[in-house]
């Protein structure tokens, strides 16, 4: 069975355009790149002493179940040439999140969907209205474009 998946992708290392560009490459071994976003430059968020990064957001189908994306997700973070045991919001290469994955709403010690922050972060909401405006975010009544003009009308 194929599930939509909407994930973020970001690096702040390296030629960042290029290794974004390989990430989405190396998911297409396990499934479809349906949409790409622009690609944003972004301050980092969370640790601000480290280089911009370049952000982007993908819809990603795949008949993987969420623990095995992850998996997956690992090896080609890894492959890229991420310290997973590196600090927490550090600088990083490739960092791919699972944001969505249609109305699923899952919480396991390893992996949360809808991503956690996804509401919070500008980072991840430009993209994610820009190829999935209409995407209701579980848990908020809102969608992607919703929670993003309210991040603009705010002023954060």
């Amino acid at each position: 069975m194929m599930r939509t998946y909407h994930l973020s992708l970001g690096s702040n290392m390296g030629d960042r355009a290029s290794i974004l560009r390989s990430g989405l490459d190396r998911l297409k071994a396990v499934g479809q790149v349906r949409k790409v976003s622009a690609f944003y430059e972004t301050k980092p968020w969370g640790n601000p002493d480290q280089a911009d990064f370049l952000n982007a957001a993908a819809e990603f189908q795949t008949d993987l179940l969420p623990e095995g994306l992850l998996d997956t997700i690992k090896k080609i973070e890894m492959e890229a040439g991420r310290d997973l045991t590196a600090e927490r919001w550090g600088p990083r290469p490739l960092d791919i999140d699972i944001l969505l994955q249609g109305t699923l709403r899952l919480s396991t010690p390893r992996l949360t969907i809808p991503h956690p922050h996804l509401a919070d972060r500008d980072f991840v909401l430009a993209p994610l209205s820009e190829i999935a405006p209409e995407v209701e975010v579980p848990g908020t009544g809102k969608t992607a474009a919703e929670l993003w003009a309210g991040r603009q009308a705010s002023g954060r």
